[in-house]
């Protein structure tokens, strides 16, 4: 059994856009389910008193490393006392009160924006053939 080329481009090549239709009709559940998802996340890092960009792994992403030694140091303390206290109600098995809880605000981003600035500068110099100015090789 021989299939053409032309046939079978032709044959799979509208499932692309059936698989975009899908996608379309589904859409709005998606997101519902995101915008659920978000509010679970962001519950869970208001127990411990933490905010998303802390769970950013410096030693993992060395952008992430370079973009944190770009902060003032103020906020690299804030982030330091964030994780240390959420170690510390986890050693002891207990949460934040229920109104330092309301206090917190998980998704006030504070590495994203200079993460985002790292990053297009990594692009900027790989599309120019440019030398890294930091080590990228994870250790």
């Amino acid at each position: 059994w021989c299939i053409s080329h032309t046939y079978v481009a032709e044959r799979y090549g509208r499932s692309g856009n059936m698989s975009k239709a899908i996608a379309k009709m589904f859409e709005p559940m998606f997101a519902a389910f995101a915008k659920r998802y978000q509010g679970w996340v962001g519950a869970e890092l208001s127990k411990y008193g933490l905010r998303y960009d802390d769970l950013l792994d410096e030693t993992m992403n060395l952008d992430v490393a370079e973009a944190l030694k770009r902060l003032p140091q103020e906020e690299r303390d804030l982030r330091m006392q964030r994780l240390k206290r959420a170690m510390d109600l986890s050693l002891k098995h207990v949460y934040l009160d229920p109104e330092m809880q309301k206090k917190q605000t998980p998704f006030k981003w504070y590495i994203k924006p200079v993460l985002e600035e790292v990053e297009a500068e990594r692009d900027e110099r790989a599309a120019l053939g440019t030398g890294q100015p930091y080590n990228r090789q994870i250790p």
